[in-house]
């Protein structure tokens, strides 16, 4: 039984919304987690939920130790700073959100060069560019520090051989690795294998609360425990000193013991509409492995169909193609008004 209210099909259709899994409401029962979360003052270490669901995440993935953060991106950042120093460099996906979608940060805030690299169409990067890309210990150059991979990337997951040979490639040339898990979870229910399997070869993963596992706010890093000393560090820099946090790390938790295992039906549901979508004329799909659907539109019309479904009460994005996300608050009847919605632009 669930306990939350998904699009419910009436004359007037409820807002069928696929921009992102971050535009989820907490549920009932997380609303009622976090009224009765025991709080203390965490820039003292003294918030008692916050303390226990760190010491969780970080057994969860088989790690030292967590340190709780507001957004994905300060993760990322203090991940960043924490294993790289001023002249240092990262090699990355060009398309990762590391480098493309986090404002700059790293080199902005820490003086760390990205060294960005061409993704594959399934995510990877080539280890053979990876190793080219590495700097020879040469005052010419960079130094370079830390590989930065993503999982899941636009949707799909990194196959734990290609992931664990990466990283075996870095550790051997003296690099840390850091791992963008955003929608980790979404990638251990895909794949069937657990959230510490995919992190194990990885010196630090950062994991988001507020996507897929439907919180309002909340990410994680986790790591050895002198590296998340230094994150800590680093959060207070940026901003990041938390007080009373308990009432979030409590929508967290109540996310990790309750919202895992239903990512399936997203999964099932992101299925369910590229099937859907794949039928209509002038539409290419790509299959989805997860809760993310890419759609391309033929002759130029992304832009006018998303303003056609807007119009019919769904929504989505059109940033890099048409991108279309499950999460809990969508279910069977608002994925079907969507491609209903679809068929009558695209075959008027």
């Amino acid at each position: 039984m669930t306990d939350y209210a998904p699009f419910s099909s009436a004359a007037s259709p409820a807002l069928v919304d696929l921009r992102s899994d971050t535009v989820t409401k907490p549920t009932p029962a997380m609303l009622e987690a976090i009224a009765a979360a025991q709080v203390g003052d965490d820039v003292f270490g003294d918030d008692p939920t916050v303390n226990a669901l760190q010491e969780r995440v970080a057994a969860l993935l088989g790690k030292e130790a967590a340190l709780f953060m507001p957004s994905g991106t300060q993760s990322n950042l203090c991940a960043l700073l924490a294993h790289c120093g001023r002249g240092d460099e990262y090699i990355v996906g060009q398309l990762a959100h590391t480098y493309r979608y986090e404002g700059g940060g790293a080199a902005v805030l820490g003086s760390i060069q990205p060294q960005p690299l061409p993704n594959q169409p399934d995510g990877t990067i080539k280890l053979e560019d990876i190793a080219a890309a590495i700097k020879p210990d040469d005052p010419h150059f960079a130094r370079t520090r830390l590989l930065a991979l993503e999982n899941t990337w636009s949707g799909q997951v990194l196959s734990t051989q290609y992931t664990n040979a990466a990283c075996e490639l870095a550790h051997a040339r003296g690099l840390a690795t850091h791992l963008d898990g955003a929608r980790l979870f979404n990638a251990a229910v895909a794949s069937g294998r657990s959230v510490a399997d995919l992190a194990r070869t990885f010196d630090s993963v950062s994991i988001c609360f507020s996507k897929g596992l439907g919180a309002p706010i909340g990410s994680m890093l986790v790591g050895s425990r002198a590296l998340i000393a230094r994150a800590h560090r680093i959060r207070k820099m940026v901003g990041g000193g938390l007080r009373q946090v308990g009432l979030l790390a409590a929508a967290a938790d109540h996310a990790l013991t309750h919202h895992v295992d239903r990512l399936a039906d997203d999964h099932a549901l992101a299925k369910r509409l590229a099937e859907g979508l794949a039928t209509l004329p002038g539409v290419t799909v790509t299959p989805p492995q997860t809760n993310i659907v890419f759609v391309q539109i033929s002759d130029g019309r992304s832009t006018a169909l998303l303003e056609h479904l807007k119009s019919r009460g769904v929504l989505a994005t059109g940033l890099i193609g048409l991108r279309f996300v499950t999460h809990l608050d969508v279910d069977a009847a608002g994925i079907d008004h969507a491609i209903a919605a679809a068929r009558e632009f695209l075959e008027a």
